[in-house]
């Protein structure tokens, strides 16, 4: 019997707990940096240096930090269902804690590639990038963030992902930021959509929706267990 596919949308309340800042919590300021300066097209061609210590001191503390509880317990739910994490984060704490099918819409900060193309892609792990450091074309090396601007590559994915899914969870996401917070229109009617947030999120659901007020942290595991008993 093939397992009920449950597809998992998280932002960036799901890695808060585990010590990744976010603009989200500092009103678009993060250590002094706009979001415009280090998270665009034209920040990075008006200074690539300023751009590159922003995402290597990222991925400086990315390396220190660890899956929480949330992430662990979205693991769990493999046992019974067929799950795909689609995440707005760039941090690699769900493959850390164990979970097999991750989609990143916005990109991943472990790894890198040159300027001006789509690929190829390298894995970098947690080491820096420096203004010089160039592929075999004599490209320089970019963070492979999805930048605003930019094109978002794994939307199409994530569009098939939710539209075929049998249940929805939607972790530390206000939904404002498009296309990602699109996708919840995509869940079909008869699909029970999960809300993890200690806000509610500003999207108007129709339907079918049960929330939960707490932490991605505290929520994620209190769900887990009810999802895992009601399929056993």
């Amino acid at each position: 019997m093939d397992k009920e596919k449950l597809v998992v949308l998280t932002g960036a309340g799901m890695s808060a707990e585990s010590g990744i800042n976010t603009f989200r919590d500092s009103g678009g300021l993060w250590e002094g940096y706009d979001v415009m300066e280090v998270a665009s097209v034209e920040g990075w061609y008006r200074d690539p240096e300023k751009v590159l210590e922003f995402y290597n001191s990222r991925r400086r503390d990315l390396k220190d930090a660890k899956p929480n509880a949330g992430h662990e317990a979205l693991v769990e739910l493999e046992k019974e269902y067929n799950v795909v994490i689609i995440t707005q984060n760039v941090d690699d704490l769900h493959e850390r804690a164990g979970s097999s099918r991750v989609i990143h819409l916005h990109g991943e900060l472990t790894k890198a590639r040159p300027v001006d193309s789509d690929e190829p892609i390298w894995d970098i792990g947690y080491r820096d990038i420096g203004l010089g450091d160039l592929d075999e074309k004599g490209r320089q090396l970019r963070p492979h963030i999805v930048w605003f601007g930019e094109m978002v590559p794994m939307m199409e994915l994530a569009a098939l992902e939710v539209a075929t899914c049998n249940k929805l969870l939607i972790i530390g996401t206000s939904l404002v930021v498009y296309p990602a917070a699109g996708l919840v229109d995509m869940v079909p009617e008869y699909a029970p959509i999960y809300v993890i947030d200690p806000a509610e999120p500003e999207y108007r659901f129709q339907s079918n929706v049960s929330f939960i007020h707490e932490s991605a942290a505290v929520g994620t595991p209190m769900l887990v267990k009810q999802l895992l008993v009601a399929s056993s």
